[in-house]
């Protein structure tokens, strides 16, 4: 296991900063996740890390040695890629051992660490089989045993998920998660799906235009939004904003969308309240959710499917949020004015 740390790391293709001085570091044997949108600049940080891309400026360390002019062998990295890169005429097993092959282990020690790799994967009973033979989870496993059997510091991970189809990304995201935590490998992990990052990451670090806008745990990026991009980036439906009518700076009230409650009289001075009008409403099987707005704001509330809510579509109607729910941003930059003194993660 390994600490990965960058420091002001910028990457520039023909004079544009694809990743713009990023200072980022993992703890050892977590699983960090890369969380943006496409173009954020999140596998061009992966591939600076891997050795893949150099750096325009700045340093990486891996283990505490410096690697930014170090090759990808020299690393003692594993990475896995979208596309998994199996060799389509071999074996799984020879899949697995091509490492091996290539650093010229001998034959006994290649046999011992694939059969290894294989049991923990569950794909020991796939070993004489081609590529094609497999399904998309398979070959997602073949591409870790042979990131694993180069018994690497730290695992870097591409999207890996992403050629699968929904149920089945779902139950990978389980065996990848538990492999991690068996193996205790460092991992960095790119994705943009936000439920993967939720589901699976010790902390998430929210990436855009190639800067990282917040480092943190997946309830602290949740509750606490450093600022406006990440409180509506993170959440479906995101959190709702809205300008605070009775403040004399420009600023936005922001809560989400399940804390948002029709009001009634034994509430309290503990919540603040709204006038809602209610557009429509959507059902979703184990939810329900009511779109309307708030003055000229859009603002979206959600409930169990279950919950003995009657609103009439077109009606407006109290509605409010507890005043500790309730989060204050500038309106114009966008931060955050009311984050704990002890904010989770930093920005970069």
């Amino acid at each position: 296991m390994a600490v990965v740390e960058v420091r002001d790391l910028v990457k520039r293709f023909d004079g544009v900063a694809a990743v713009d001085g990023i200072d980022l570091a993992s703890a050892d044997g977590e699983f960090l996740v890369l969380l943006g949108s496409s173009g954020c600049g999140k596998t061009t940080l992966l591939r600076m890390i891997g050795g893949l891309e150099p750096p325009t400026e700045g340093d990486i360390l891996i283990g505490g040695r410096v690697v930014t002019d170090l090759p990808p062998r020299a690393r003692q990295i594993a990475m896995v890629f979208q596309s998994y890169a199996l060799y389509p005429h071999m074996s799984v097993a020879n899949n697995i051992a091509f490492p091996l092959k290539a650093a010229r282990l001998p034959k006994a020690e290649q046999t011992k660490r694939v059969a290894w790799a294989a049991g923990i994967l569950g794909i020991d009973g796939l070993l004489d089989r081609k590529p094609r033979q497999l399904s998309g989870g398979q070959r997602q496993r073949v591409a870790l045993a042979r990131a694993l059997v180069r018994e690497p510091t730290v695992f870097l991970l591409d999207e890996p998920l992403s050629n699968l189809d929904a149920q089945r990304r779902a139950s990978a995201r389980d065996e990848l998660q538990g492999f991690q935590r068996r193996v205790g490998t460092t991992t960095i992990y790119v994705t943009h799906d936000q439920v993967e990052a939720m589901g699976m990451g010790d902390r998430i670090a929210v990436m855009e235009q190639g800067r990282i806008r917040q480092v943190g745990t997946p309830h602290e990026i949740y509750d606490e939004p450093a600022d406006t991009f990440v409180a509506t980036f993170l959440g479906s439906p995101p959190m709702n904003l809205i300008p605070e009518s009775d403040s004399a700076a420009s600023e936005l009230l922001g809560f989400r969308p399940e804390h948002f409650i029709p009001w009634t009289p034994e509430m309290g001075d503990d919540w603040v309240r709204f006038p809602y009008h209610v557009h429509r409403t959507e059902y979703l099987g184990a939810e329900r959710l009511l779109y309307g707005q708030i003055g000229e704001a859009k603002a979206v509330a959600r409930f169990p499917a279950n919950a003995d809510i009657a609103v009439d579509i077109g009606s407006t109607t109290e509605f409010a949020v507890r005043r500790g729910d309730l989060k204050r941003f500038d309106a114009e930059m966008g931060l955050r004015l009311d984050r704990p003194p002890n904010g989770n993660g930093r920005r970069s």
